[in-house]
């Protein structure tokens, strides 16, 4: 899992790097499923019951990294999805989704 959560990072940077602002957006959603399988697996595999007041078992499950786990994949949608409305905008608007273009560094 370690070497997925790595090649994911990898990826999402390697993008996130480039120039268009499609591909800069790729590149943050993948950093953020990188984040959520980091979660996942620091939280490890526990097994016990579900964590209710009126049970008497001695081991329960932990749920706080479900909670977590939850939490970031709801703020990786939305910032996705604004991410998405403001490239949309942007290029039509602009007529680009070049990063350099919208800079004004033409090298003409």
């Amino acid at each position: 899992m370690a070497i997925v959560i790595g090649i994911l990072f990898t990826i999402g940077t390697y993008l996130i790097l480039s120039k268009t602002l499609l591909r800069i957006i790729l590149g943050t959603s993948l950093i953020g499923h990188g984040v959520n399988l980091l979660i996942l697996t620091m939280g490890g595999l526990k097994k016990g019951g579900p964590p209710l007041l009126g049970l008497k078992e001695s081991l329960f499950t932990d749920p706080l990294p479900q909670a977590l786990l939850l939490t970031a994949i709801v703020i990786n949608f939305a910032t996705t999805a604004l991410f998405l409305v403001l490239s949309y905008r942007t290029y039509n608007v602009l007529g680009s989704d070049d990063s350099e273009a919208l800079r004004g560094c033409d090298d003409e």
